[in-house]
């Protein structure tokens, strides 16, 4: 198969699985072998898994590792505007021309195997990292761990980001079950990471199964707020790091993030030496989008997070509640059929004085009749909108001086919400 530009072969990939989503290593593993390429031995490679925090922990790993003079290759997903942001060399999305070029190798090559639209991704993300051998490659895991695409590579460091129930008819409905699928990317004799302060025993479990070192949060390491002067201390069993600036991503959770990470380089220092120059500057110049994201425009102030599950939003809320306006706080929502919408609405209905509630157009989106019908069980009533520009538009116009918008409940939601902040009017761009 060959087509010129990178959207036809998007669309391609959702149309040749009938499955868009289909676990399992064989496929993807097969396809890896025929493709024969060089191995990633030149690489440190660390696999990071979690239901959230994943993309905040690539991006403090990103921004550290350059700070101190490392490339990186970084595997990320789901992207918010373009396919691109999804496969990363030092930070950068790769162009078209060489994602396409990845594609192609892996459809010659691939024979009568069907592939899904994520492993075709990731296959191509490990096949130009492969020939690139940036210095670390950080992979995230899509969905779950012991069966995700990404798990045919054997890393040299898992890090687990937090359990928390998301994707339950995939990865079991208690967090233990979760967490023992999450667990799937450690591998034995190498080191493991958890960084969130609650963790599953079924964590401990595999890794002692397995032999692998498991440094947990609050046990063998962890992060100290000095509130009164403004900075944090990371603490280990033989090793304090003092005077660290705060995480420029927003949200107090960030800090559990940043000092899981922190416990990975070091456990990496062997062949990864990082100063704390270089930690610290990592920590001021991280950035991602979509994580308690503020953008000031047009004399409103939003806050767009791409929270989607229970407890992102709890954290999400959490944050509103710690940092209140003067003003009101305005909501754009819009979820997939698979999420706890009214728990959402629970979680969120005590900070939240207006709603606005947007349809996804997404197969896997919510109209915005059935996510009002679903919010109102949690006691939440907003006008209806047919899509999240509308919505956008018309939180925009109510929005006073003082007030905020939250825009929540999905990557799609969030998306959408930055398309309409680039360009409100709606114009065609040239």
């Amino acid at each position: 198969m060959r087509f010129d530009r990178l959207e036809d072969w998007l669309s391609w990939q959702e149309s040749l699985n009938p499955r868009t989503m289909d676990l399992g290593l064989e496929r993807v593993a097969e396809v890896w072998r025929r493709l024969q390429p060089p191995d990633l031995s030149a690489s440190t490679v660390i696999s990071i898994a979690g239901t959230n925090g994943k993309g905040s922990s690539v991006a403090l790993l990103e921004a550290m590792l350059k700070a101190g003079g490392y490339s990186t290759g970084s595997y990320t997903s789901p992207h918010l505007l373009r396919y691109n942001e999804r496969i990363r060399l030092d930070g950068q999305p790769l162009s078209d021309q060489t994602i396409m070029e990845a594609f192609q190798a892996i459809d010659q090559i691939r024979g009568d195997l069907p592939l899904t639209y994520f492993e075709f991704g990731t296959l191509a993300a490990l096949y130009v990292f492969s020939r690139q051998k940036p210095d670390v490659v950080l992979l995230e895991v899509g969905l779950g761990g012991r069966l995700d695409a990404v798990n045919i590579i054997d890393a040299d460091l898992a890090l687990v980001t937090s359990i928390a129930l998301d994707h339950q008819d995939w990865l079991g409905n208690d967090l233990e079950a979760i967490g023992r699928e999450k667990a799937g990317i450690f591998r034995a004799g190498r080191p493991a990471v958890y960084s969130a302060p609650d963790m599953p025993h079924s964590i401990e479990e595999q890794a002692r199964k397995l032999g692998a070192p498991l440094y947990r949060n609050g046990r063998d390491y962890q992060a100290r707020f000095e509130e009164a002067a403004e900075h944090w201390v990371w603490q280990g069993q033989d090793r304090i790091i003092e005077n660290l600036p705060l995480p420029a991503l927003a949200g107090e959770h960030q800090l559990d993030n940043a000092a899981g990470v922190i416990m990975a380089l070091i456990l990496l220092e062997k062949r990864l030496r990082l100063d704390v120059a270089a930690i610290c500057r990592g920590l001021e110049s991280v950035a991602l989008p979509g994580r308690q994201q503020r953008i000031e425009l047009s004399g409103v102030s939003w806050l767009l997070d791409v929270s989607h599950n229970p407890h992102a939003v709890a954290r999400l809320a959490e944050h509103l509640h710690m940092h209140p306006v003067p003003g009101r706080t305005l909501a754009v929502l819009g979820m997939l059929r698979d999420k706890d919408v009214a728990r959402a609405g629970e979680l969120m209905k005590d900070v939240v004085q207006e709603w606005h509630l947007a349809g996804i157009s997404d197969s896997r989106g919510l109209g915005a009749a059935e996510l009002a019908r679903r919010l109102a069980a949690a006691g939440v009533r907003g006008h209806l909108h047919e899509r999240v520009r509308d919505a956008m538009q018309a939180a925009k116009q109510q929005a006073g001086k003082t007030d905020r918008v939250v825009v929540f409940g999905s990557f799609h939601t969030v998306a959408e919400a930055l398309e309409y902040l680039q360009n409100p009017s709606g114009t065609q761009m040239p």
